[in-house]
């Protein structure tokens, strides 16, 4: 059995007033991107990483698996219009077996644990299906223009990233969305929507992703406390 991890990077970023994409953002002098991969690198579990990317940063990525020694990057591929597409694309360029373990996780989640790693692959492993989700702690409510409504928190979860699948499943779950048009906003709705069962691993609130300036400035006060 092989774990290959997928780190889609072809998101603009256009929450954040930038003229490079926020994954490519530097922060101490590392790109954001880099702090990401950097998890995957050192995580004893994961065999290979494929890195999907606009046309345009694709010498760049090169440049950055050779400056920090990324010897886990197997492929740097051209992404697609959607994550959806650079997901597929990425699955598209390796020869898994049915029962290998694919993880696709945010560019721009670069506080990832390697335990909640770790616990996510074992679960998928038994599962087949898994993602990282934390449970709300706040008072939710639904508000339209004329109602508020209170949600049961005990039922709501926050879902992040890394999702983890075996690849029977996710290349299964690809196909019949491609076959209905169907776009997902990540690979668990592609994955539920194909009709299989998914687990929850639970995450961290430390494992957030970058996409506004506030998330930006958090991450870089958080970096400077580690450093």
């Amino acid at each position: 059995m092989k774990v290959y991890a997928i780190i889609p990077s072809g998101g603009t970023g256009s929450r954040i007033k930038n003229p490079i994409p926020k994954q490519y953002i530097k922060v101490n002098d590392k790109e954001i991107i880099s702090y990401s991969l950097d998890v995957f690198q050192k995580c004893d579990l994961i065999d290979e990483i494929i890195v999907p990317v606009q046309n345009e940063y694709l010498h760049f990525l090169q440049e950055i698996k050779k400056r920090y020694s990324f010897t886990k990057i197997s492929k740097i591929i051209e992404g697609g219009s959607e994550r959806q597409f650079s997901v597929f694309n990425a699955l598209k360029t390796i020869n898994a077996s049915d029962d290998d373990i694919i993880i696709v996780h945010d560019a721009v989640r670069p506080l990832l644990s390697i335990e909640i790693l770790t616990n996510s692959i074992a679960e998928a492993i038994k599962k087949g299906a898994v993602i990282v989700a934390i449970k709300a702690n706040d008072t939710l409510i639904k508000f339209s223009s004329h109602n508020l409504d209170y949600i049961n928190r005990d039922e709501i979860f926050y879902v992040q990233t890394p999702q983890v699948f075996n690849y029977k499943i996710l290349i299964d779950s690809m196909l019949k969305a491609e076959q209905i048009n169907f776009v997902g906003t990540d690979e668990s709705m592609l994955v539920k929507n194909a009709g299989y069962k998914l687990s929850i691993v639970e995450g961290s609130l430390a494992n957030f992703k970058i996409t506004t300036n506030y998330d930006l400035e958090l991450f870089k006060k958080l970096v400077d406390k580690l450093n």
